[in-house]
């Protein structure tokens, strides 16, 4: 059940308005070049001409293309509320709205909310309640994106003699739409790009206590929530391309998700004496749907239709695999048991069962314990004259979870249409198998054992806990990719074991506890796991074309490795590991048979690359001096591969061959024998450096500040007057600095992952599982100033 938003009973109503309002910047610019350093990468590679004259690059530009795109954005939050209380109810309801926009022009988010909750005892045995949540959003512009402003060439002069912005520029080998700020927001119906989504959560409860049975009560819990998105897109004749007679084209979607569930739960809570005993059975039921459409026109008649009539256009599209229809259902039983004796020794035995129908027939079911034990050594009699400490607390368990996370219907596979031309006059659909059916997908589930402490000392000035655990998965759920040979794509499958093993620590404390109105409190959490993989389903040691190996993290990746660049002293040693090479080019690890003679670098030299970091964690702190504080909250990161798509080959801006505009990278020459990247006159595939892709390659470690924050809690008997009860005001900054980052050490750039592999790049490179850094909607640093106010 979910129970924020709820009332206190007995208490007497209470208005709460809680606000902020602020701007953001981009965190940082994207470190790409300059006109001068765009021009000498074209003198060094040879490839281009240093300044395309017949085009629209002129000698001496260097036109700033992410200042005429980004702006300073605007976010707000917007929240009134107010709960209270009789002897046997309590609610609590409330209104909200939030904005918040991106420093791309004209890409924003907009959320209207409204909550509610009660909680209602009728007579001494019946207590029914519910709690909703709806809310309306809006979504404009989201697929807007930056690759055409940092692509761009500096020394392009976007504007005409008389100062109007030309509308194509024109570099040697591409052109694009100029696309600056004042064009997007000038578009009008031109270009919209609009999802608004309609969604209601809801919970409801009854609850009925057994008046002959002391401790014993029923209790039924029913969730109904429902959601509606509907998107709409069009983009008008010529726009975002470099020919000014490109159709025009609008999309057209809805999406409608619905499920209910409703629990069962019986429990008996009782003490009898030094004993206490408290038992729990479950029955659960749930059902999921979903359904989507979508289909898309070209040419349309006229901008002011938008999306609304795709009739009114030369063409029409319904794509079959934009169509979907899904429904899925759970039922689980459960029965739990726990006992404590004296508060001191506990334990507690669970078993619970599932039924999915998103699994094969006859691997559905799925039935697993759970077992726990505790000491609260704090309790016993030696301990009760070691004053310094509160609380001390062992525990143990081991407990099995279970995991049916895949779409519906995958066991029966998937077929795909293409259409098939027959003569110039006609075509016929076809269709194909694009994912096999799988008849024996079953649970995905996982046995951990884990091993913690509990404790709180010093009159609770230092609490904490620490765990360890050991985690082992079987039959983990993964789609498997099929070599093109094959015919088909993909089926999803029980791919295997994988084995976590970790160590978490939380600490926090009170420092300085209001000496002389000082106070001063800190905590931090430090964790590490490692993940491998122990069997593959086919019994093989290794699957290379999904990025798996038996004894290496799930997580890894299979690309060469960059070891340095091939600098003038290896020449000899360069020529028999890079036949057709030169120096100056990438230099990757491997190319030596097994008696250590050299030989040509081949694609058995690719390198299992571990991603996950080493340990990580976060911390916050808390400075407060009478009526005023400072908080920081942070995030650090040790160890493991970072990927940066804006380096890497699949992000075509670090080519190093001048056609576009190129990230601002320390590149070998003759007079700059580097180790960092390559000689852009050296050897290339596919448009980029020969092994590009490692140069996206960076270390994970960094120390990150969320937010830093300073507040001020008004006192005074003019509140009192003013029937305020409390008054806090707050200046807050999130994301204000990154140290330790290799990362943004080279770039400037924030280090935290915030794509998958297969996303914001202009070639996907990585398996969706890879976490990478892309450049899709920029981090930015927000200053935010707020008030908390009750009534």
């Amino acid at each position: 059940m979910i129970t924020t938003y709820k009332g206190m009973q007995d208490q007497e109503p209470v208005v709460k308005y809680n606000m902020y309002v602020g701007f953001k910047k981009n965190f940082a610019r994207y470190p790409m070049m300059n006109g001068d350093q765009l021009k000498r990468l074209r003198e060094v590679s040879g490839l281009y001409q240093p300044v395309y004259t017949n085009g629209d690059e002129e000698e001496g530009m260097n036109t700033d293309w992410q200042d005429m795109l980004f702006k300073t954005a605007f976010t707000t939050n917007q929240d009134l509320s107010v709960s209270g209380g009789t002897a046997k109810s309590a609610y609590n309801v409330g209104i909200s709205y939030f904005k918040d926009e991106a420093t791309i022009p004209t890409q924003n988010f907009k959320r209207y909310a409204m909550h509610a909750a009660l909680d209602q005892e009728i007579g001494k045995y019946l207590k029914v309640g519910f709690s909703t949540n709806t809310n309306y959003s809006i979504t404009n512009n989201a697929n807007l994106g930056i690759y055409n402003t940092l692509s761009c060439s500096p020394l392009i002069n976007p504007y005409n003699a008389d100062g109007t912005l030309k509308p194509v520029v024109h570099m040697e080998k591409d052109n694009q739409w100029t696309y600056t700020r004042d064009r997007i927001e000038n578009l009008g119906d031109s270009y919209k790009d609009q999802t608004t989504g309609l969604g209601t959560y809801n919970n409801f409860y009854g609850e009925i206590k057994c008046p002959w049975v002391s401790g014993l009560k029923y209790r039924v819990n029913l969730g109904l929530n429902y959601r509606h998105n509907k998107n709409g897109s069009y983009t008008g004749t010529g726009v975002f391309s470099d020919s000014p007679s490109a159709n025009s084209g609008a999309g057209n979607g809805n999406s409608t998700m619905w499920n209910w569930a409703i629990e069962h739960m019986l429990t008996y809570d009782k003490t009898f004496g030094d004993h206490t005993i408290n038992a729990v059975a479950l029955y659960s039921a749930e059902k999921n749907h979903y359904e989507s459409t979508y289909m898309s026109a070209s040419q349309l008649f006229d901008d002011r239709l938008l999306w609304y009539n795709l009739g009114y256009s030369e063409s029409t599209s319904i794509n079959p695999g934009n169509q979907n229809y899904n429904e899925s259902g759970l039922v689980s039983m459960m029965a739990r048991v726990m006992y404590s004796y004296k508060d001191r020794y506990m334990i507690s035995a669970t078993v619970r069962q599932d039924k999915s129908s998103r699994l094969a027939p006859g691997h559905r079911v799925h039935t697993y314990p759970a077992v726990s034990l505790g000491w609260n050594i704090a309790k016993e009699s030696f301990m009760q004259n070691v004053k310094w400490v509160d609380n001390l607390k062992l525990r143990a368990g081991y407990g099995e979870t279970s995991n049916q996370s895949v779409d519906p219907y995958k066991t029966l596979g998937r077929l795909a249409s293409r259409p098939y031309n027959f003569g110039p006059t006609g075509y016929a659909t076809g269709f194909y198998v694009s994912e096999l059916p799988n008849e024996e997908l079953g649970w995905e589930y996982s046995q951990t054992y884990n091993f913690g402490v509990d404790f709180s000392l010093f009159n609770g000035r230092l609490t904490g806990t620490a765990e360890y655990y050991t985690q082992k998965t079987k039959d983990l759920l993964m789609s498997v990719g099929l070599p093109s040979t094959s015919g088909v794509g993909s089926y999803m499958a029980n791919v295997g074991k994988t084995e976590n093993k970790g160590f978490e620590l939380s600490l926090n404390g009170v420092i300085i506890d209001n000496l002389n109105g000082w106070t001063w409190e800190a905590g931090i959490n430090w964790y590490t796991n490692k993940n491998k993989i122990i069997e593959l389903a086919d019994g093989s040691e290794r699957d290379e074309g999904n990025g798996w190996f038996v004894g290496h993290s799930i997580n890894c990746v299979y690309d060469y490795e960059k070891i340095g660049i091939w600098q003038k002293d290896e020449e000899e040693l360069r020529k028999i590991m890079e036949p057709g090479g030169s120096v100056g080019m990438i230099k990757v690890k491997g190319g030596y048979n097994e008696d250590g003679t050299p030989r040509a670098i081949n694609s058995s030299d690719r390198q299992i690359i571990e991603l996950d970091p080493s340990w990580e964690g976060g911390f916050n702190t808390r400075v407060a001096y009478k009526n005023w504080d400072l908080s920081a909250v942070a995030s650090f990161r040790h160890g493991g591969k970072l990927i940066s798509t804006l380096y890497g080959s699949s992000s075509y801006l670090n080519m190093m061959t001048g056609r576009r505009n190129n990230v601002d990278v320390d590149y070998w020459t003759e007079d700059n024998p580097t180790n960092k990247f390559p000689n852009p006159a050296g050897p290339i595939s596919n448009d980029n450096p020969k092994y590009g892709t490692t140069l996206g390659f960076f270390s994970g470690s960094y120390l990150k500040f969320r937010t830093i924050t300073l507040g001020y809690n008004f006192k005074g008997d003019w509140m009192k007057k003013a029937g305020i009860s409390a008054l806090r005001a707050y200046a807050t900054v999130t994301n204000p600095f990154v140290l330790f980052s290799p990362y943004h050490d080279e770039s400037g750039m924030d280090p935290e992952t915030n794509s998958r592999g297969n996303e914001n790049q202009a070639a996907a490179a990585y398996a969706s599982k890879v976490l990478v850094v892309g450049f899709n909607t920029p981090t930015t640093r927000n200053y935010l100033f707020g008030l908390n106010v009750t009534f």
